[in-house]
């Protein structure tokens, strides 16, 4: 065990300093101005301490990481599937596999409560919850020979919790399909700019696919060039498209665009995955990593005002115009990728237990990616923070709420208490080249208007429109990433079930299962998708709690199948590792959906909402914001789904998690009933360091194998 010199005793309390000084500027001011740059120190400051102390002691301490044990992508290395990976090459692609539009889009949203709330939850989440999750299931996974969460959850829950498990995954899955797609919709709707330029990333996409497989294979450093150069002449040329006799064949209202993005999910989903999906998540990578970044060093430079309250009244009336609900529990699963999501638990048990080199790196990929993943989150509040509140309620307000008028929004914001004028607001759209602000919901437009108030206060303000129109496509390459991931992945997980019933489903290459389950699951989350685009009352007001409890769900699951491991692999005393985030996502989850499904409040309950709709469609009364009958009927459906969806979701936590307790019970009292599907133990014949750089006495290890590997043999 090494001791700490006094040269890094200075450094790691100066860092908690840092820290420090960015929680007490936040926590304690009150009416007077607050850069963002505090909330930047504040969440960089406790990373770094939550990275070098807790995750280190959780993967030493708890789990034991050992590097002389071999991990499945050694031991069935079959270049397909199981691959030995340089630990840097998977950081990249474990980060641009789990971060989504959740962490750009939940953030934003919650700031309705006032940025310290979502702060707070972002930062303090993902430290005990979120990056212990995600390192403790790929830890876990990794050990069993790359197994998926629903396969661990049957083997070492039981067949009942792990159908549960899986049933969870699935409609998770289409709803977090259907929400992201409903953000791409909002995002670009009316806007020919941005679908042009976001249009263009798919040529781009495949061009990048077929020059490495058929043009200049293994030329990486080259197409990377290309494809960053072309990604940046289709930012420019939408620009002149929108000027452009062209404009009017680029702006596509919501219901095309449903129909464009179904097509697209379809079609990527049964393409070869090198034809697009790959360079799509490369260049997806490029640009998640490199805005980030770009937009810390903007805060630093820039020191933008937090012009958001710290704490709104939204956040104890529950009355908000972007989503119902009080702060309790709903800022908890509106911010759900970036503190807590159980999205992750799906990568961390499926494509990177099976190419990780070492147990030693689920520190740095597991937990390392989660806080980078944070940093995305926090960035994205301190946008939506520093924007004038008038103009944020004013864009994620449904039109139904404050009208389609600069003046009716300037009249309904200003009743909130946040004053704008309709000039202040036709200036905002004007200044990003758009025709409206208004009603921009879903997240995405807002996050770009702060980016762009960000950027351009570096560069200059006639870059302004330059640089929302490029948040925007930044915004939507997340997303597609996601969308066409998704598609695949759920076309995966259909087929493993119905060749249960059919044989020929289980080959996942079978072309005429590959075509009908794509269809299907295009089919869902497009349902969804449409649902959301009609929605009279607001898609995204009402589709983003289904989101965030379904996803919360997952991590539910997550979190008792590690625990459930925890206590059955010989580790009862640091069960509440995974335990305690297991009780706190469980109360927040089943509080959410019993509110969702029983609250008399009917901007709340989506049962209360649906008998307040059907009892006036009985009476031949139209509700506001409805301005037809079918409106009214639209709201009772979808309000009785949404309700049902929240009644099951609830349920199947319940039964994971009590069927995982029935299990620890049993284990604790009698250890000898209980069985572990662990792999068994082969020496290591790999060396590889633990983090990104590695220690001299790593370099040491390295130099002495390729010493041994270098030495002529008898």
């Amino acid at each position: 065990m090494r001791t700490a010199n006094a040269r890094t005793i200075v450094i790691w309390t100066l860092v908690a300093l840092v820290g420090a000084a960015g929680w007490t500027v936040l926590a304690l001011s009150r009416g007077e101005e607050v850069s963002a740059a505090w909330m930047v120190a504040a969440a960089l400051g406790t990373y770094a301490i939550a990275y070098r102390f807790y995750a280190k002691f959780i993967a030493y301490k708890v789990l034991k990481v050992d590097k002389t044990r071999a991990t499945p992508a050694e031991r069935l290395d079959n270049g397909i599937d199981f691959h030995s990976t340089d630990r840097r090459v998977l950081l990249g692609h474990h980060f641009a596999a789990i971060a989504g539009a959740g962490p750009l889009v939940g953030p934003v949203l919650a700031a309705q409560m006032g940025y310290l709330p979502g702060t707070i939850w972002i930062i303090v989440g993902v430290i005990f919850a979120g990056a212990v999750q995600d390192m403790v299931v790929l830890f876990f996974s990794t050990r069993r020979d790359g197994r998926s969460l629903g396969q661990m959850a049957r083997e070492e829950i039981g067949p009942f919790g792990g159908a549960a498990a899986l049933l969870a995954a699935f409609a998770i899955m289409i709803i977090l399909l259907g929400v992201l797609a409903l953000v791409i919709v909002n995002a670009l709707a009316a806007s020919p700019w941005g679908t042009f330029s976001i249009g263009m990333t798919i040529p781009i996409a495949l061009l990048m696919g077929f020059y490495l497989r058929v043009l200049r294979p293994g030329r990486v450093a080259e197409v990377s060039l290309i494809g960053v150069a072309l990604l940046l002449l289709a930012l420019v040329a939408g620009r002149w498209v929108a000027e452009s006799s062209w404009a009017d064949t680029f702006t596509l209202a919501p219901s095309t665009l449903v129909i464009w993005l179904v097509a697209y999910g379809f079609i990527a989903s049964i393409l070869p995955v090198w034809m697009l999906l790959a360079p799509r998540d490369y260049l997806s990578t490029f640009m998640k990593i490199g805005t980030i970044v770009l937009l810390a060093l903007g805060v630093v430079i820039a020191l933008p005002t937090l012009k958001m309250d710290a704490v709104t009244d939204f956040a104890s009336r529950g009355d908000g115009p972007v989503f119902a609900g009080s702060l309790f529990p709903f800022v908890f699963i509106t911010i759900a990728c970036g503190a807590l999501s159980g999205f992750h638990s799906l990568i961390s048990s499926g494509t990177t237990p099976k190419m990780i080199q070492k147990e030693t790196q689920v520190r740095m990929i597991g937990y390392g990616s989660m806080l980078m993943e944070s940093s995305v989150a926090v960035m994205a509040l301190v946008a939506a923070s520093i924007i004038d509140p008038g103009l944020y309620f004013a864009m994620n307000a449904p039109s139904g709420v404050i009208g389609t008028t600069v003046e009716n929004a300037s009249q309904v914001v200003g009743s909130w208490g946040y004053q704008i004028s309709p000039a202040d607001l036709a200036k905002a759209a004007e200044s990003v080249e758009e025709s409206t602000l208004l009603s921009r919901t879903g997240g995405a437009p807002t996050l770009a208007v702060g980016v762009s108030q960000i950027f351009s206060e570096v560069t200059g303000g006639g870059l302004k429109a330059f640089w929302y129109h490029f948040a925007i496509m930044f915004e939507a390459l997340f997303i597609l990433t996601a969308l066409d991931a998704g598609t695949r992945v759920g076309r995966f997980m259909l087929q493993d079930t119905l060749g249960n019933v059919y044989k020929p489903f289980k080959n996942v290459s079978w072309k005429p299962g590959l075509v009908v389950t794509s269809a299907i699951v295009c089919g869902l989350w497009g349902y969804f998708l449409w649902v959301g685009v009609h929605e009279p009352l607001g898609g995204i007001n009402q589709l983003f709690p289904i989101f965030g409890i379904s996803n919360q769900l997952l991590a539910a699951v997550a979190l008792a199948v590690c625990t459930t491991l925890l206590v059955k692999s010989g580790r009862l005393k640091w069960a509440w590792i995974t335990g305690i985030p297991l009780a706190w996502d469980a109360t927040v989850t089943l509080t959410a959906s019993w509110q969702k499904v029983f609250s008399s409040d009917p901007k709340v309950g989506f049962f209360k909402q649906r008998q307040v709709f059907q009892d006036a469609i009985d009476r031949g009364e139209i509700l506001p914001p409805a301005k037809t009958m079918d409106d009214m009927h639209t709201v009772v459906t979808n309000s009785t789904v949404d309700g049902v969806l929240s009644a099951v979701l609830a349920l199947l936590i319940v039964v994971v998690i009590v069927d995982a307790t029935r299990v620890c019970i049993r284990h604790i009292r009698r250890p000898a009933l209980s069985t572990l599907s662990e792999a068994p133990h082969v020496e290591s014949k790999i060396v590889a360091p633990a983090g990104l750089f590695p220690t001299p006495e790593e370099k040491e290890e390295e130099r002495r194998a390729a010493v041994t590997a270098a030495a002529p043999r008898d």
